[in-house]
């Protein structure tokens, strides 16, 4: 088992980091960005004299939270990565510490998803507070489940078989089939994010048409967030993977994105069989 040597000389298996500046520059990102999409959707809230000046400037209020947020997340981890890439210091231990914090990040993603499902399930189970008593409500034109959802779920499970082949061929030690797979995964990811922004713009309803035009977009809209994030995670992986980075025994930073995918995955086809299918079931679709 690697070790590192803390300052009194005492050695032990753990990576203690070096004083970064990267939580302190994240936390002023997400707050200039708290601030920024606070003044976008409510500008009203910071004054008569402000409001028109907010108005003014548009989408770049948050824009700007936006690029210190990802600046944070291009150096923090790139710093990481520096860091499992110097001998010694990711140990088995900390690696094995880094499964469970990414086994963490992903059950709380579960209760984040588990909201937005309870909120789908009370209203269409319990309809009585929606128009004519009937879930979808009778203003409500549903998508056809079996037209561009269906799509868009063989897109993602066979993304979830190309990460996996790429996972193997890490395994194997055959480079060019892990780029392959990874670039294959990357490209379906990239597709399904394009229909579901097609899927939208084609939508007989609102964002603020209802309850179930609030639930739909919320649940589908952040599984499309989280889509976009896997997308890059696994970019990430693909030009690492080109580099050389990964080992079959060291490649920590490929299987977190591999599950935090197969995540995504999963949640999709909880998504496609709750609201797609069975949610508009009986309803007339468009």
């Amino acid at each position: 088992m690697a070790q590192t040597t803390t300052g009194s000389g005492i050695k032990q298996p753990y990576h203690l980091v070096e004083p970064s500046p990267w939580p302190i520059i994240g936390a002023v990102a997400a707050f200039v960005l708290a601030i920024g999409a606070l003044s976008y959707m409510y500008p009203e809230m910071f004054g008569d004299a402000l409001e028109p000046k907010l108005k003014a400037l548009g989408i770049w209020k948050v824009l700007i939270g936006v690029v210190l947020v990802l600046f944070t997340m291009a150096g923090w981890w790139g710093q990481v990565i520096k860091e499992s890439r110097t001998p010694g210091v990711h140990s088995a231990v900390v690696r094995l510490g880094l499964r469970y914090g990414m086994f963490l990040f992903i059950a709380s993603e579960v209760m984040f998803f588990v909201a937005f499902f309870w909120a789908f399930f009370h209203f269409s189970l319990f309809p009585e507070h929606t128009v004519g008593g009937v879930w979808p409500p009778k203003d409500v034109v549903p998508f056809d489940a079996w037209d561009l959802p269906f799509l868009n779920t063989l897109i993602l499970l066979t993304s979830g078989a190309t990460v996996t082949w790429a996972h193997h061929a890490l395994r194997e030690q055959n480079r060019p089939h892990l780029i392959y797979g990874l670039a294959l995964t990357v490209a379906l990811g990239l597709a399904f994010t394009a229909l579901q922004a097609y899927e939208y713009s084609h939508a007989a309803f609102g964002f603020t048409g209802g309850i179930y035009p609030s639930t739909f977009f919320m649940a589908t809209g952040f599984h499309g967030f989280h889509v976009i994030v896997g997308t890059i995670f696994l970019s990430v992986c693909l030009g690492r993977a080109m580099k050389g980075h990964f080992t079959p025994e060291r490649h920590f930073g490929f299987e977190a994105a591999a599950w935090y995918w197969h995540f995504v995955d999963v949640v999709w086809l909880f998504l496609f069989c709750v609201i797609y299918w069975w949610g508009s079931a009986g309803a007339v679709v468009g």
